[in-house]
C-alpha cells in the first residue's frame, strides 16, 4: 500500500512560526508531527510515501535523510505550488492500485485499515472521511447520504452551523484521476471531487469519531499539545508538564502542567510559563511570564518580560521588561513595547 502526503503549504496562519519551519515539520511534544503521520501510516500496511513541497524544501530534505524504518520516503521536486489536486495527479507515475492522501496539517488517529476496506466494499474511486464539528465555518461542509454516497462539497456557511466536513484523509483509484494534466494548480475540494460527483462516479464518504485537529493555527497546535499531554492521543503518552531531558529549570521557576520545553531549553529564576510551548533552545529570563504561546528555537525572552498569546518564530527576542499580547515577532527580530 502506498499513500501520497499533502505537505506543500506554507502554514500561513502559524507565521512567523513557519517563516523557517514548514507546518508539518513542527513538533508535537518535541517530535516532528510528520514523523507522527508517518508512522501512523506504517501501522496499517503503508510502505512506501510520495510527498512534495516547493517551500522550505530543504527542511524536508534533512527530514528524509534522518528518518529511518516503514514508510519509505519518495520525495517529487515542485518548482511551483500545485494545489492538493496537482500534488496528487503529479506524484501519479509513482503509485498503482488503490492509494491513501492525507493532508500534512491533520493530526488523526483515524482506522485506516477500515476505511480502506469501506472503500473496497463500495466499489468506490474515492472515500473520503469526514468529521463532525459544532461550526462549520472555516471549513465548509459535505453532504452525504446515509449509505456514505457524497452528493455535494458545500462552500463555507456564514453563519455558525454543526455539520460534516472534509477530515483531509482520501483512499483514491487512479481513475479517480483520469483526465487531470501533471503539472497543474489543481484542487480536489473544490474541482476534482465536484467534477467527479457531477458525472456520476461513486465518491463515498466514512464519518468518523476518531480524534481530529487541524494544526493550521496557533490556538488548535496549542490544543493539540494539551490534547497529548490530556492522554487524548492514541500512541501519544507523555507526562504533563512534559520537560526534555535537557531542559533545565530554575528551583525557584514554575512551570504549569499544560508546557511542553524542548531540548536545551533555560527556565530562569523566578519566571513562570502556563499553557504554552517552547521549541528547542529557548532561554527565558529572570521573573519573565510566558502564557498562551509559542517560542520557536532559539527563541529568548528578557527578564521580567510578559508574553501573552503571542508567537515567535526562530531566534527572536523580547527585551527585558517588555509586554507582549497577541504578538507576532519574525525569525531573529527584537520585540521591545506593547505589540
Amino acid at each position: 500500500m502506498k499513500a501520497v502526503l499533502l505537505v506543500g503549504g506554507e502554514g500561513t496562519r502559524l507565521r512567523p512560526l513557519t517563516e523557517t519551519i514548514p507546518k508539518p515539520l513542527l513538533p508535537i511534544v518535541n517530535r516532528p508531527f510528520l514523523h507522527r503521520v508517518l508512522d501512523h501510516l506504517a501501522q496499517h500496511g503503508v510502505h512506501e510515501v510520495v510527498a512534495s513541497s516547493s517551500y522550505l524544501e530543504e527542511s524536508f530534505t534533512a527530514f528524509i535523510a534522518e528518518r529511518h524504518g516503514d514508510p519509505r520516503i519518495t520525495w517529487i521536486t515542485e518548482r511551483d505550488p500545485l494545489g492538493t489536486g496537482g500534488a496528487i495527479v503529479n506524484a501519479l507515475p509513482f503509485l498503482n492500485g488503490t492509494f491513501l492522501v492525507l493532508n500534512g496539517d491533520i493530526l488523526t488517529d483515524l482506522d485506516l485499515t477500515a476505511m480502506l476496506d469501506f472503500h473496497r466494499s463500495k466499489g468506490a474511486v474515492a472515500t473520503i472521511a469526514l468529521h463532525r464539528v459544532d461550526d462549520a465555518r472555516p471549513f465548509g461542509l459535505v453532504a452525504a447520504q446515509p449509505d456514505g454516497r457524497v452528493l455535494e462539497f458545500r462552500e463555507k456557511p456564514s453563519e455558525l452551523v454543526p455539520g460534516d466536513i472534509n477530515a483531509g484523509t482520501y483512499v483514491l483509484e487512479r481513475e479517480a484521476l483520469r483526465g487531470w494534466a501533471r503539472g497543474g494548480m489543481v484542487s480536489i475540494e473544490r474541482e476534482i471531487y465536484p467534477a467527479l460527483i457531477e458525472a456520476g462516479a461513486p465518491v463515498y464518504s466514512v464519518l468518523s469519531d476518531a480524534y481530529w485537529m487541524d494544526l493550521g493555527t496557533p490556538e488548535k497546535y496549542l490544543q493539540a499539545h494539551f490534547d497529548a499531554l490530556d492522554g487524548r492521543l492514541a500512541g501519544v503518552r507523555c507526562p504533563a508538564p512534559f520537560l526534555a531531558e535537557t531542559a533545565t529549570v530554575d528551583h525557584d521557576a514554575a512551570v504549569g502542567r499544560r508546557v511542553v520545553l524542548g531540548e536545551r531549553c533555560v527556565i530562569a529564576e523566578g519566571a513562570r510559563i502556563e499553557d504554552s510551548v517552547l521549541l528547542d533552545t529557548v532561554h527565558v529570563g529572570p521573573g519573565a511570564l510566558v502564557n498562551e504561546s509559542i517560542l520557536g528555537p532559539g527563541a529568548a525572552i528578557g527578564a521580567g518580560a510578559r508574553v501573552q498569546g503571542s508567537v515567535l518564530a526562530a531566534g527572536a527576542r523580547v527585551e527585558a521588561g517588555a509586554r507582549l499580547d497577541g504578538a507576532r515577532v519574525s525569525a531573529g527580530r527584537t520585540a521591545g513595547a506593547v505589540s
